[in-house]
């Protein structure tokens, strides 16, 4: 199986996502200063939402800035998004816009940390999607 690269925000859904996902993922740091992992292999990445009524913002701007670096984005694979049902036509809607900017797909969309059934079907997911990677010739 290949990488994971995430980003978890204060609020550390994500995080706890990933720390019962149990696989081995770099972090994406919150703060701005903090030291960028530069990913050495194909990665997904999973990301939440942060987008406002309209859908602006929808990226967190660390994301945005691991993103821009071209030898970064060369190595995205496909992208996972969480968010909140709440907020309606914008859940998990920052999955979306990375997926177009990197032409890549949306592999799959949870909602805040998760749950049990989203944990087992991204785990499968994911060993089906990097054995289909391999295949490809």
């Amino acid at each position: 199986m290949s990488g994971l690269v995430y980003y978890s925000s204060g609020s550390g859904n994500t995080a706890r996502f990933m720390a019962q996902l149990g696989l081995p993922a770099q972090r994406i740091p919150i703060r701005m200063d903090d030291p960028v992992p530069m990913p050495d292999r194909p990665y997904v990445l999973i990301c939440p939402t942060y987008a406002d009524g309209e859908g602006r913002g929808a990226v967190a701007k660390p994301v945005i800035r691991f993103l821009n670096d071209p030898a970064r984005r060369a190595l995205i694979r496909g992208v996972i998004a969480s968010g909140n049902r709440n907020f309606g036509a914008t859940y998990a809607c920052a999955g979306e816009v990375i997926a177009s900017k990197c032409n890549v797909p949306v592999l799959y969309r949870f909602e805040l940390a998760g749950t049990e059934t989203d944990l087992a079907r991204i785990r499968a997911g994911l060993e089906k999607f990097w054995g289909a990677l391999c295949l490809t010739p």
